[in-house]
């Protein structure tokens, strides 16, 4: 999948040459030809060809934040779990003050 954004960098790079070295052409000009003939189209389609890989990392990490919320085993005192999986320790009532 990397060769042909090579092989494309490789082109541009030998028109920047191509331009800051023939007579009429300025340094400036092949600045902008690399940044907007080369940089710019390069990153905007690479982004757009990287875009299912991510929507599969995120769909990933969606499942495993979901796998890792759910309790695997009930809790052996029958109390319902705190949500990472352990169950609650054993809860004293609070003492309280008669009035």
């Amino acid at each position: 999948m990397h060769v042909v954004p090579i092989a494309w960098m490789f082109v541009v790079v030998l028109m920047t040459a191509a331009e800051a070295t023939s007579p009429q052409g300025t340094l400036l000009g092949a600045l902008i030809t690399f940044l907007f003939y080369g940089l710019l189209p390069l990153a905007v389609v690479m982004y757009i060809l990287g875009t299912p890989a991510r929507r599969r990392a995120r769909a990933r990490a969606a499942r495993a934040e979901q796998a890792a919320a759910t309790p695997t085993a009930p809790s052996p005192s029958g109390a319902p779990p705190d949500g990472r999986g352990l169950p609650p320790g054993d809860t004293i009532a609070p003492e309280r003050k008669e009035p």
